[in-house]
């Protein structure tokens, strides 16, 4: 399996690694057991944060004891001195372990969200040795060129695949050129990318960016392994993938990030806005439940007020990308509800 050195941390993490959210939505036995597994094909990083719920937990449950052999990162949403210290002593705690590889500010989106005593917090605990690195995530690309230029972090959360633009390339340049570990999230682009080969071998070729890959059943782990053990490079075929994803999917499309929410008429935006590409990439039929009906037509009650709008760091257009996406919908539907 790949390693990679994470910018100036001098922590050496594997590519891929486990991206811990989703393992929340599993048991805690199998959850253990798909993070035990996870361990013993090799892989050494595991990223989760204090808000996915006992996520953490599962993590002390299945490396307390293989702690020294892995690097652990995780996550505060605090925004304030008490609430990042509170966090630390947390996931210390639920992760059974006396320190933290690298503590990440969660979705950060301007200087308002650290410098209201949460960045003294971690220095503070970085001191007396609770966490070893400071590392920040963010969706707001103008927010991440001023984090790395800052020199206040070590390491950059941020989407990165191979549908990301050329502002986002070149954010990835400068991270690396500045000495900071880049972790790349939404590999996947948020589920739209199905072709985890091509995945691969694109990050493959990526040096010095390490992804992180949310796993929640053992079915895809091991297919992260087997593309891991046996390495596929970017051959002509996988560029085709590639490249016919970028003509489709390429330009203004929902990451899925959520800074969008909470909708005042409780849209799910996150989906919503991005379901005609879910359900024409993928398996269709689970896309079109009487739940999944519901959801879509609350589009009907959008207010148009424009706090989505606003609060996308990709400045789309959401009420309207909504609009086209009930559209669409429905007609899907009439032409397929026999099918049903």
């Amino acid at each position: 399996m790949q390693t990679v050195k994470l910018g100036k941390t001098g922590l050496t993490v594997t590519k891929p690694s486990f991206g811990a959210l989703p393992i929340q939505r599993r048991d805690k036995e199998e959850g253990v057991r798909i993070l035990r597994r996870a361990y013993e094909g090799g892989i050494r990083y595991f990223d989760t944060a204090n808000s996915y719920s006992d996520s953490e937990e599962k993590i002390g449950l299945a490396l307390s004891d293989v702690r020294s052999d892995v690097v652990i990162s995780t996550k505060s949403m605090g925004r304030d001195y008490n609430t990042v210290r509170d966090h630390i002593q947390l996931s210390l705690e639920r992760m059974r372990t006396d320190y933290i590889d690298l503590f990440q500010f969660h979705a950060v989106y301007s200087w308002d969200d650290v410098d209201n005593g949460a960045y003294q917090a971690a220095e503070e605990a970085k001191q007396k040795g609770y966490i070893r690195h400071i590392g920040v995530t963010s969706h707001a690309i103008g927010f991440a060129e001023q984090a790395v230029a800052s020199g206040r972090f070590e390491t950059l959360q941020f989407p990165f695949s191979y549908l990301s633009t050329h502002e986002e390339r070149a954010l990835v340049r400068h991270c690396l050129d500045a000495g900071l570990g880049f972790i790349a999230m939404k590999g996947l682009a948020g589920g739209l990318l199905s072709n985890a080969r091509a995945v691969h071998a694109f990050m493959r070729e990526q040096e010095g960016v390490v992804p992180i890959y949310g796993i929640q059943t053992m079915e895809e782990l091991n297919q992260w392994l087997a593309l891991a053990e046996e390495d596929p490079a970017l051959d002509d075929g996988l560029q085709a993938v590639i490249d016919a994803d970028r003509q489709q999917l390429g330009g203004q499309f929902c990451r899925s990030c959520g800074y969008c929410m909470p909708c005042p008429q409780g849209i799910e935006i996150r989906n919503c806005a991005r379901m005609d590409m879910l359900f024409r990439r993928n398996p269709w039929r689970p896309w079109f439940t009487p739940e999944w009906r519901e959801k879509m037509e609350k589009i009907e009650t959008c207010l148009e007020c424009g706090r989505c709008k606003a609060r996308c760091p990709y400045h789309l257009d959401t009420p309207n990308i909504l609009k086209y996406m009930l559209k669409d919908y429905r007609e899907f539907y009439e032409a397929h509800k026999a099918e049903l």
